[in-house]
């Protein structure tokens, strides 16, 4: 398990680091998103989805749980699973199914924790008090995969 903070000075920030590690990941992968409301886990979110020339498509999956984007072979899942009783929901809904079939995201992951698989990148997102467009972004790597991962995104900054 490795750690790496990111800062963020803007939203242009926040998107160029949301579409530096998409780039970084495959089909299988995912990234759980947590922070507090408006922390930028949508924003960063539609950053990703830019990699893709999908930025344009973005919403929130509030209400519906789950968004799905294609780009050529690859499916992106977009889970928001704040609204969710308990882990049980999301196994009734299928939402593990969706793991090997594209790379998810999923925002309040923490939520669902004891259905996620043993390897995976979380990010904690924290708005700084002093400037409310400053956000520390904490990365966490699960698994050797995420390790390798994350010093590449790492190389994005050094």
């Amino acid at each position: 398990m490795n750690t790496y903070n990111f800062s963020s000075n803007s939203i242009n920030d926040t998107l160029m680091l949301g579409k530096n590690l998409a780039s970084l990941l495959k089909k299988g992968d995912l990234v759980v998103l947590s922070g507090e409301l408006g922390a930028g886990k949508t924003k960063f979110t539609e950053g990703f989805l830019k990699f893709f020339n999908l930025e344009d498509e973005i919403s929130s999956p509030t209400f519906n749980i789950v968004n799905e984007y294609k780009k050529d072979d690859i499916s992106i899942y977009h889970f928001d699973v704040y609204r969710l009783e308990d882990v049980a929901e999301f196994y009734e809904i299928g939402g593990d199914e969706y793991f090997e079939n594209g790379i998810c995201l999923i925002e309040w992951g923490e939520l669902i924790k004891d259905a996620l698989p043993k390897s995976f990148i979380s990010i904690d997102i924290t708005k700084l008090e002093n400037d409310e467009n400053k956000r520390l972004f904490r990365f966490i790597s699960q698994g050797e995969r995420y390790d390798k991962v994350l010093e590449n995104l790492k190389s994005f900054y050094d």
